[in-house]
């Protein structure tokens, strides 16, 4: 799992270039040095949001990313990592202030930025306090559908292989809906909670289609999850989980232990290029929210360009890939990264060559309003 939604480091020189105010000294490290750690590409893209929705939106990013650490480790056992989960959501949620100490979790990071997550969880729980009543409720109810997402994957692949263990029967999803449910937990609901937070404090009164707006929000998080799940569908297989569900496998003849073999390219590939369509069509829907924003809005447009941008470039190399290619992990690289952050800041104050950034043309796919 990953809630880093573009897996990519964004060249530093980018975020370094735009002028935004400091953090209160109580929320410097953690909302500066350690979510900089954590994840250098949403440590940029808080850099360009607004003070005025940065704090909420890094806080919920950084307890994000500390349930996500707790389901990751692998090392310990589901229940234990379950139990975790529903302390920490308690605690967000302020049923219980009993201190939560993660130190044995801690010591079971290979990754420093890992460790300091779970050893710095009751100071990132002690700023949710200082959140308007609004917000902490946004941010609470993003918290727990993630959290939910993160126990329902747990539960449903508990007993997958992992690594080496090849000989256990790799755990599929049964159908489509379980899938489009899981991309909702995991990031739809990030857009969701986005869209609110940014609407409440930043155009309140901007006469936007609200449902539709919200609806694209959503999608907006969903493809960009998609992206994640078939960049990452040879490391997933790896690990005894097959996000591409049963329904659609069964039919074309497949199944998640060969799914990546040579043999099956000839009936593999369709199937996923017509999730790759999926995506590139809730990126769509993504690209038209980030065009319904107020043009004035300068920097979230910019924070939400760069990752449909970039995810509509990770799904152009995985549309041109066979088994082999995808199975050695296909990335955007560095230089392609800064081409479109660089282009996006220069097209960003002239409307017709920011529409020009990316012309959508894809067909619609039902997955929650046609798009335009």
């Amino acid at each position: 799992m990953n809630n880093d939604s573009t897996g990519l480091d964004f060249p530093r020189t980018i975020g370094d270039s735009l002028p935004v105010a400091e953090p209160q000294p109580n929320q410097r490290e953690l909302l500066g040095n350690l979510l900089k750690a954590t994840s250098r590409s949403f440590y940029l893209t808080l850099r360009v949001l607004p003070a005025a929705v940065r704090p909420q939106i890094g806080l919920a990013y950084l307890l994000a990313r500390t349930t996500d650490t707790i389901a990751d480790t692998e090392i310990l056992p589901v229940a234990q990592r379950l139990d975790a989960l529903q302390k920490l959501r308690e605690r967000i949620l302020g049923q219980n202030s009993t201190p939560l100490r993660f130190g044995e979790l801690a010591k079971q990071q290979g990754a420093p930025a890992e460790k300091l997550l779970l050893e710095k969880v009751e100071e990132a729980l002690a700023l949710l306090p200082t959140l308007s009543p609004a917000d902490l409720k946004l941010v609470r109810e993003v918290l727990v559908t993630i959290t939910s997402g993160q126990e329902l994957d747990l539960r449903r692949f508990g007993g997958s292989a992992t690594g080496n263990n090849s000989n256990q029967k790799i755990i599929s999803l049964e159908t489509a809906a379980e899938l489009d449910d899981y991309t909702y937990r995991v990031a739809g609901c990030v857009g969701e909670f986005w869209t609110k937070i940014c609407r409440a404090h930043l155009f309140p009164n901007a006469r936007l289609d609200e449902k539709q707006f919200i609806a694209d929000g959503i999608r907006f998080g969903k493809g960009l999850q998609l992206v994640n799940i078939l960049r990452d569908l040879p490391a997933d297989l790896k690990n005894g989980r097959c996000y591409l569900p049963l329904e659609k496998l069964e039919p074309a003849k497949l199944r998640p232990e060969t799914l990546l073999s040579p043999a099956n390219e000839k009936n593999f590939l369709p199937l996923f290029r017509e999730h790759l369509d999926k995506a590139e069509a809730h990126l769509a829907a993504g690209w038209r929210y980030t065009n319904t924003l107020p043009f004035g809005q300068f920097r979230v447009r910019l924070a939400c360009a760069w990752p449909i941008l970039i995810g509509v470039k990770t799904i152009e190399k995985l549309r041109t890939a066979g088994v082999v290619e995808l199975s050695q992990r296909v990335k955007v690289s560095r230089g392609e990264v800064r081409g479109i952050l660089f282009r996006s800041l220069l097209a960003s104050p002239l409307p017709a060559a920011w529409r020009g950034l990316w012309v959508p043309d894809v067909k619609a796919v039902d997955s929650g309003g046609k798009l335009a």
